[in-house]
């Protein structure tokens, strides 16, 4: 039984003459199976039904001889001249053959394609997987700076506080050993002041009812106001104190002591009057002061 040349079986097959052409030329003339290869490797390629232009001697690397010269325009005829023609039940059957092995060719590729895709699937849920894990972390790590952050908040204002408690009791301290002497002399002055008897029916109302805060508004030189609010049972040093520590730098740099008046009636605080409770002085439930700078004797 006459063999179909090369050529003839791809155009039988139903590939174009032209890209069987040049998929023979392309794979050296080593066979139909590699041409079938790469015609179907190259199918979806756009110039894959351009004609080849390079010498089919200059493709595999040397010199065309005289008989590869006319290869692609000889397959043809060759088959007429040297070789019987086929009858048309060789032809069918040769035909048969050739499409299984197209079938088998494209069975190979698409389960090779199918396999490549389930890798991709892998690898692309491998790698969701792996941003998952790492926005997770991302997030743990966030959540424990910010405790971080707010333990840190708390144990700065916690040592503020401890800080001005103490820096009371170095005041107290403090102004007690430096008016000792004067502090005991001085509070007979404050005794006389029920003097205002007949302002007593006002009075009476805030002795009924006891206060345990009270809200101090101190007015400062430059025209602002503090305002901050106490226990009943302070001293007055307290709020002496607070205002050294909150109002502004004065121009010169330095800090000069501090007079306490009371806006009506008028009335300035003697040292004295600073280790008297708040409630004591009548300033409950609440109070203006206006602070006077303190002329230095």
């Amino acid at each position: 039984m006459a063999e179909l040349t090369a050529l003839e079986s791809l155009i039988e097959m139903g590939f174009p003459r032209g890209r069987a052409e040049k998929a023979l030329a392309l794979t050296g003339n080593q066979g139909i199976e590699a041409a079938m290869d790469w015609l179907m490797e190259h199918e979806d390629d756009p110039d894959v039904d351009e004609p080849l232009e390079t010498p089919l001697g200059h493709i595999l690397g040397r010199e065309p001889t005289s008989s590869e010269q006319g290869g692609l325009e000889g397959s043809g005829s060759a088959a007429g001249e040297g070789k019987p023609v086929l009858s048309e039940e060789e032809r069918q059957e040769q035909t048969k053959r050739m499409l299984e092995l197209v079938a088998q060719k494209q069975r190979e590729r698409e389960e090779r394609e199918e396999r490549e895709a389930l890798e991709r699937e892998r690898q692309r849920r491998r790698q969701g997987q792996e941003l998952s894990a790492a926005r997770q972390r991302l997030q743990e790590d966030e959540m424990r700076r910010a405790a971080e952050e707010r333990r840190r908040e708390k144990a700065e204002e916690l040592a503020a506080r401890q800080r001005v408690r103490e820096k009371i009791e170095r005041d107290k301290a403090e102004r007690a050993k430096k008016y000792g002497g004067s502090v005991g002399s001085q509070p007979p002055p404050p005794a006389p002041e029920p003097g205002p008897v007949p302002s007593s029916p006002s009075q009476e109302p805030p002795n009924k009812r006891e206060y345990d805060q009270c809200r101090i508004q101190v007015r400062l030189p430059d025209g602002t106001s503090l305002t901050q609010t106490f226990r009943a049972r302070e001293q007055l040093a307290a709020v002496r104190l607070y205002v050294e520590l909150h109002r502004g730098e004065e121009p010169g740099g330095g800090q000069d002591p501090v007079q306490l008046l009371s806006g009506f009636p008028r009335r300035a605080f003697s040292e004295a009057d600073m280790e008297r409770p708040l409630q004591e002085l009548g300033l409950v439930p609440s109070a203006v002061l206006i602070v006077a700078k303190k002329c230095p004797s």
